[in-house]
């Protein structure tokens, strides 16, 4: 598939924006003040927004994307778009409240939290959900979208927040962990990845022309002279190197310099490390999104 800037964008920003807002939701302990209430509110909603609105850049008429709301009974894109609104609306609410009173209403940010991860995992079934592509036609995609949300939320939480401990363990700790349990995961679903391909889905040359029944069917030559639309957007190659050294800049950049800076976060300048470790996760999960696409093979690419 093309790995499109605007969706990777997208999906990365979005995915640490509602991450920290489920975090606030939560009640993660944030300055207290007028100003570090917006301003920390801001950051999340911010991300969350920019994300989404970028999404739209890769579409043919970005003016009629209001439309896709309308397809929610059966559609995840729409859905995202529908579960998106109302919590950005319930957390505008909750922090209002937050700003003016100082209150942190515990209900109203469980619904924000819930309502971030339901928009996530609505997200990620937008690309779990295609059969025709078997890399992502899993159910460990959703489970690597949500926890990247998570631990990048919980990083940016960290950095802005106040909190030195939870749930008894230094925070820079906590945030370890949540790195450690996302990458997991994204490792299991590159090493899945790896070994699917279209015979497993029953898909070959000869359903995608047509002609399977006819016996063993080969191209001898490309269906058109040129460029079209399929051949732009479903067919992307990349080579096996290329993918080993991405593969290299993702885990090094989201996952090993954030662990060390979140060590050196336990001695000294928590601030100051934990930006630098977040700065550093964002660039590697570019490198892990833009990998996500580009690694993609849809079933089109059989006829082509």
């Amino acid at each position: 598939m093309h790995p499109a800037i605007s969706v990777i964008f997208f999906t990365v920003t979005s995915g640490a924006g509602f991450g920290l807002m489920t975090m606030i939701g939560l009640g993660f302990p944030m300055h207290n003040g007028l100003v570090a209430a917006f301003l920390s509110c801001l950051f999340g909603g911010g991300l969350a927004v920019a994300g989404l609105l970028s999404s739209t850049f890769h579409l043919g008429h970005p003016e009629r994307a209001w439309r896709a709301l309308s397809q929610w009974r059966s559609s995840w894109l729409s859905r995202e778009g529908v579960i998106a609104i109302i919590t950005l609306l319930l957390f505008a609410v909750y922090a209002l409240i937050w700003m003016f009173t100082g209150q942190r209403i515990a209900p109203l940010g469980w619904a924000v939290a819930a309502g971030s991860l339901l928009t996530v995992y609505a997200t990620s079934m937008i690309y779990a959900q295609l059969k025709t592509v078997p890399n992502w036609h899993s159910k460990l995609t959703p489970f690597c979208y949500l926890a990247f949300s998570i631990a990048s939320g919980l990083l940016l939480a960290g950095m802005i927040g106040k909190a030195t401990s939870i749930l008894g363990l230094p925070t820079p700790t906590i945030i370890v962990i949540a790195l450690g349990i996302a990458w997991i995961i994204k490792s299991v679903w590159w090493r899945r990845a790896d070994t699917i391909g279209f015979s497993q889905t029953g898909s070959n040359t000869g359903t995608a022309t047509g002609l399977g029944h006819l016996g063993k069917v080969r191209l001898l030559e490309k269906p058109h002279s040129g460029e079209n639309y399929l051949t732009r957007e479903m067919v992307h190659q990349i080579g096996r190197k290329h993918a080993l050294k991405l593969r290299a800049i993702a885990y090094i950049l989201g996952g090993i310099v954030p662990v060390i800076m979140c060590t050196f976060a336990l001695f000294t300048a928590p601030v100051f490390f934990l930006l630098i470790a977040a700065i550093s996760m964002i660039i590697g999960l570019f490198a892990e999104r833009w990998l996500f696409f580009a690694e993609a093979k849809h079933a089109v690419s059989l006829y082509y």
